[in-house]
């Protein structure tokens, strides 16, 4: 799993190549705004207010949820296999489980995902 900071400044076709020689399989989080090279096996795109969105394509998008300027509904007819919110993390933490709770409710295009390690404190 390559992530952290924009991984994609880094993963290239000749290391995908080299791990995939060695039977490795290659994943990524992004935050979209670099398309990738081919060949990787996962790509999880994880949009950031202010960022350009460029990936508009993957495996996963995972949305921070409420983030102003984001809206999942600008998302729906990207061409992703699964649809997450993450309740976005601080002093309105519960708010914000409640609201993208429900929102996964009323939109079944959407499944929540929790940051685990923001809930163990491992930031």
């Amino acid at each position: 799993m390559f992530t952290g900071g924009e991984p994609l400044l880094q993963l290239n076709k000749e290391l995908i190549d080299i791990l995939h020689n060695k039977n490795f399989k290659i994943a990524v989080e992004t935050n979209g705004t670099i398309i990738p090279p081919k060949n990787i096996d996962w790509i999880c795109v994880s949009p950031k207010k202010g960022a350009e969105l460029n990936l508009d394509y993957g495996n996963e998008l995972k949305l921070v949820y409420p983030q102003e300027g984001l809206n999942p509904e600008q998302f729906k007819n990207y061409n992703f296999d699964h649809f997450f919110l993450q309740p976005m993390d601080g002093k309105d933490l519960q708010k914000n489980i409640l609201q993208s709770v429900s929102y996964c409710i009323e939109n079944p295009l959407w499944r929540l995902s929790l940051q685990t390690h923001k809930i163990m404190g491992i930031d």
